[in-house]
């Protein structure tokens, strides 16, 4: 027999509460989201209601107005870094005891911690929802041009199989043979790949030009050939050969090599690729198509400046005015006072747990608000003097750890509020972690972020020679003539990052 020894080991580990985990779920969720997942919630459990849409609301407008609001922060010379951020009422690692009667709504009591949201209407505002705008797809745009053209029954379906298989920049990516097969075996249509050839030249008719090409060259060339049928009396040879011809040359920007292959001049040349580059390489984005649905960004944060100070306040709807239903509360009541039969018990029992998961919710909903308050706040804090400016140059070297230090929340808590929120300012509407940069220490002996170096790069890169670009290595004694000292092959990173190509790819004649 083996011998078997059973051993004691002791060792640590970290489990979430179930509560912690929908806080942390909800914080990731930007405000759409949000605005949708509350309305699940709603919808799941009875024993949660918006205060504001339920039949028992006896607040009044008056009332309302007078909750505590946190968009009031005003950032004066002396807040910021002996502000107590770390408050632990909302601490996500305590074990809180529910009371009763900060879920249920009360007419004559504040509760500061339950209406800790952003009150900005008043009685007499206009409720006003905007119309939801119907579009047709890009496919659709398509398919419908196609009814203009003479075609068969096959042929029709032989287009729209073409149309659907378009990727997002307009191109036929899926070869002509996997067309055959998917005819012949989704919708048993047999027929051949000149077939589709047939219909795909037609599809190259459609607007916007270019559209339904199987590569770039391709669909250069079509919108090159389009150009010269609608202007006859325009010459385009020269433009085609570029693209038919010397197309490696032309994307690798080897001028010398294309001059020397077509003969022509240099003005010729030059404005063969003026015309060139005037053309769409992505028709599928085209604007001109009118098929594009818009996305518009709901920023969580607005700051602005008001007397030369920072003020912040956060949009309402991140906390909306969730409570108790009062039907479910008595019930329970009525409930624990009967314990005769087992399926009031049983009935008990189901109501408090609704209850319990309503509190929950509401709670989680609190903490979220308070979440993004304090690290908001806590960004503002840091970055006082970009905010006052909109100078990238102001922006300090911050990093996660930086504002998880300063309000006493993990590093992943900060995260998710860096990745998925927005903050309108009066220069613009950013991502929070694009405001997060490590920093290095120029010649001075300051530590200074990535960002401000990244944005003096871009404007040498602006203000360069276009004939004569500047190389990483030319790029690098620039900066460090200007102070910061960086390697040549940082100088290459922080250019890739930036989507600017290297010197050859952006010489222009």
């Amino acid at each position: 027999m083996s011998d078997q020894r059973l051993t004691q080991i002791q060792r640590q580990e970290l489990k979430l509460s179930p509560q912690q985990i929908q806080l942390m779920k909800l914080l990731q969720l930007p405000l759409i989201e949000l605005e949708q997942r509350i309305k699940e919630e709603i919808e799941a459990n009875p024993a949660l209601e918006d205060s504001i849409n339920s039949d028992d609301n006896e607040s009044t407008a008056d009332e309302r107005d007078n909750s505590e609001e946190l968009d009031g922060y005003n950032d004066n010379e002396d807040s910021g870094e002996n502000d107590d951020y770390n408050d632990d009422e909302f601490n996500v690692n305590k074990e809180d005891e529910f009371d009763f009667n900060d879920f249920l709504p009360e007419e004559d009591e504040y509760d500061y911690a339950y209406k800790m949201h952003a009150n900005n209407r008043s009685a007499d505002d206009e409720d006003y929802q905007a119309p939801i705008v119907h579009e047709e797809s890009f496919q659709d745009y398509l398919i419908h041009q196609l009814g203009y053209h003479d075609l068969t029954e096959k042929e029709e379906i032989i287009g729209e199989v073409i149309i659907g298989n378009l990727d997002d920049n307009g191109y036929l990516s899926r070869p002509i043979t996997n067309l055959v097969d998917d005819l012949l075996f989704t919708m048993n249509l047999e027929t051949t790949e000149d077939e589709i050839r047939r219909v795909l030249k037609i599809i190259h008719q459609l607007d916007p030009p270019g559209i339904g090409a199987t590569d770039l060259q391709e669909c250069l060339l079509i919108q090159l050939q389009r150009l010269q049928e609608e202007n006859p009396y325009s010459d385009y040879k020269l433009c085609m050969t570029i693209i038919k011809d010397c197309f490696e040359e032309f994307t690798k920007k080897h001028y010398d090599k294309i001059a020397k292959k077509t003969g022509a001049s240099n003005r010729q040349l030059k404005a063969a690729l003026d015309e060139i580059l005037k053309l769409n390489p992505k028709p599928g984005d085209s604007s001109t198509s009118g098929a594009k649905n818009s996305h518009y960004i709901t920023p969580d944060f607005f700051v602005y400046i008001k007397d030369g100070n920072l003020e912040l306040s956060l949009d309402g709807r991140n906390n909306p005015d969730l409570k108790v239903n009062k039907q479910y509360v008595k019930m329970l009541e009525d409930f624990s006072k009967s314990k005769e039969s087992r399926s009031m018990q049983e009935a008990a029992t189901f109501v408090r747990q609704k209850i319990d998961s309503a509190k929950w919710f509401i709670d989680a909903i609190r903490q979220r608000q308070h979440t993004l308050y304090i690290t908001m706040k806590a960004i503002m804090d840091m970055q006082r003097e970009y905010f006052l400016t909109g100078d990238d140059t102001k922006l300090k070297p911050m990093i996660l750890k930086d504002i998880a230090e300063k309000v006493g929340l993990d590093i992943s808590t900060i995260s998710r509020v860096a990745n998925s929120k927005y903050v309108q300012t009066p220069y613009g509407t950013f991502l929070l972690k694009t405001f997060f940069s490590e920093g290095i220490t120029n010649e001075e002996g300051e530590e200074v972020s990535t960002r401000e170096i990244k944005k003096i790069l871009q404007d040498c890169v602006a203000d360069e020679r276009k004939d004569k670009p500047l190389t990483d290595e030319e790029l690098m004694n620039v900066l460090k003539e200007k102070g910061y000292p960086i390697a040549r092959r940082t100088v290459a990173k922080y250019r890739e990052q930036l989507g600017i190509p290297v010197a050859r790819l952006r010489k222009e004649l």
